[in-house]
């Protein structure tokens, strides 16, 4: 995808029984809690973005970043529909989920990146790097590209990294661990020795392999400082960003029409050949009649995540054409570890054991797996074992040992719309609920949109949270880091799991220094987290899309940042 040389940059190689499980999971849902009210989740003290880094030498105004509004036919549009509730924010330091990372990627880029079936990162802003051990650590120098233009025109410089890393330092949002904690990065950890040459100084306990994976995420994406300080406020641009845009990308942002659509214009002028399809249109559609209703009249050119029904139907329609893609994501029961009875381990043991994953199989209709590890099947450390299947007296036994009354009451936060593999997440809350019930656990579904239902599980709100993770970087240690390590802030932290045993785990697997010793460390890290940790994993999807035949270039990377590239894209 990206030549050494960065002349090619974004360029990819082109029932009856589960049908009564549905119903009787539904009727269950159907007498579940309403929706409980959202706490507010504590927003981080910044520090002033003008601290970060010296103004940028070019001044351009806001206007300019951006591409004219013109007039587009719907044979230059492509629209591209899936359920995008999950989405929050646009601005690259903020964004953390499917939707936003998918946008964020259209429009900004990052100093490397992946290409599909190939080991390493690749070039994309930089052209090179060249990494160098030192007393206290190592430190990577990267040397940008120099025909790499912002929208605006304006050449990105080293100064532009800078300040991008800086300000999402200090706008200090939910992705930021990868930065502070996986890789050890302050402000004081980076710098432009030239307008061309950007370099990091890494920590001895950070591998540069982990690092140059972790930057290909949305994260370390470069926004042109000139035109971002000139919209800053008290939220350090972040507000200005939903509705603006200030990358380098094939695309510019011309509109989001909150919880309905976000338009994207091609960027004429971008440094890799302006894309064919000169406007798309990302739409909001979270039910699977309606994704699968768009799709056959044309509505939409590509829709994701079709259920199995909807597939079944549209095989053989001579105007679609139907694409299996195995994703990365994992969906799970987060359990609060500090929030009785959570936090009594063997309460999360006979959660584990209560869970019919047979049944769940049924519902995926092969759209899935059973996976029952925090490491996905492809990553190394991956260990194929499964060790839980529904024991009614076992998880009885588990809870009378923890004193455990019959009845107990949990909250569940359900979303709302579609689970990975096209099912509905509804469906698979009550399916989990009426489980829980066996062993007499009341499980009180409250069902969210996914964005609300974030914010709590982010603050540590949450009692049982039904949610499902994608890794940010090809490596084992983009799930075992926030699966299992409190100290990153993520996963582990909003299921209030604090195990030493856990996070040291984690370091040395990350740090050892080969693959056999990473492999035995993962092995017996997944094992621990099974065993011990606050979660009940459930599944790994197969990502089902549907195209009109007339569409060119579709590719689904599940390692890239967008894991789909609209600028590849074509019509024929």
């Amino acid at each position: 995808m990206y030549t050494p040389n960065g002349s090619t940059p974004r360029q990819k190689t082109p029932g009856f029984v589960w049908l009564t499980l549905i119903l009787v999971f539904g009727l269950l849902l159907g007498a579940c809690a309403a929706p409980a009210a959202a706490p507010a989740a504590a927003a981080p003290t910044a520090a002033p973005a003008a601290e970060a880094a010296a103004p940028a030498a070019t001044e351009v105004p806001a206007a300019e970043a951006a591409a004219p509004a013109e007039e587009v036919s719907r044979e230059d549009t492509l629209i591209y529909a899936k359920d995008a509730t999950d989405l929050i924010s646009l601005d690259p330091a903020v964004a953390y989920e499917f939707s936003g990372i998918q946008m964020v990627g259209s429009v900004y880029e990052t100093l490397v990146s992946f290409e599909p079936g190939q080991p390493g990162v690749k070039p994309l802003l930089a052209e090179s790097w060249e990494i160098a051990e030192t007393a206290d650590g190592s430190t990577i120098t990267f040397k940008l590209n120099p025909a790499a233009t912002f929208a605006s025109g304006n050449p990105v410089t080293a100064q532009d990294v800078v300040f991008s890393w800086a300000r999402a330092i200090d706008v200090n949002k939910s992705p930021i661990f990868l930065f502070t904690d996986i890789s050890g990065l302050t402000k004081e950890s980076f710098s432009a020795t030239d307008a061309s040459t950007f370099q990091v100084n890494l920590p001895p306990t950070v591998s540069p392999q982990v690092f140059l994976s972790i930057i290909s995420f949305s994260l370390a994406s470069v926004v042109e400082q000139a035109v971002v300080e000139a919209n800053m406020g008290d939220d350090l641009g972040s507000a200005w960003m939903n509705d603006n845009s200030a990358g380098s990308g094939p695309y510019v942002l011309n509109a989001w029409e909150r919880s309905v659509s976000i338009t994207l214009d091609a960027n004429p002028t971008y440094w890799g050949g302006a894309p064919a399809i000169k406007r798309v249109i990302f739409q909001n559609i979270p039910e699977l009649a309606n994704l699968q209703a768009a799709i056959e009249t044309g509505d939409a050119d590509i829709v994701e995540g079709l259920g199995p029904e909807q597939s079944s139907t549209l095989e053989g329609n001579p105007d679609i054409v139907l694409t299996l893609a195995t994703d990365t994501l994992l969906a799970y029961v987060g359990m609060n570890s500090t929030k009785a009875p959570l936090d009594n381990p063997d309460v999360r043991e006979a959660i584990r054991y209560a869970i019919n994953y047979d049944e769940i199989a049924l519902l995926l209709q092969g759209n899935g797996k059973i996976v029952q590890e925090i490491l996905p099947e492809g990553f190394l450390g991956f260990t194929g074992n499964n060790p839980f299947s529904q024991d009614i007296a076992k998880a009885k036994e588990l809870l009378a040992k923890a004193g455990v009354a019959e009845g107990t009451e949990i909250d569940f936060l359900v979303p709302t719309g579609l689970a990975p593999a096209g099912l509905e997440w509804g469906v698979l809350g009550a399916k989990i609920q009426a489980d829980l019930d066996l062993i007499g656990l009341k499980a009180n579904i409250q069902q969210l949109d996914t964005s609300e239902l974030l914010n709590i599980y982010r603050a540590q709100g949450g009692e049982l949270t039904l949610m499902n993770w994608g890794p940010d970087y090809p490596d084992p240690d983009g799930n075992a880091t926030p699966f299992a390590n409190w100290d990153a802030t993520s996963l582990a932290w909003r299921n209030d799991w604090n195990d030493a045993k856990a996070i040291e785990l984690t370091k040395q697997a990350a740090q050892a220094a080969t693959a056999e010793e990473r492999i035995a460390l993962y092995a017996e890290l997944v094992d621990y987290v099974q065993h011990n940790g606050p979660y009940a994993m459930l599944y790994q999807p197969v990502n089902t899309f549907a195209l009109r035949s007339n569409i060119t270039g579709f590719l689904f990377d599940s390692s890239d940042t967008p894991k789909i590239t609209f600028a590849n894209i074509g019509k024929k």
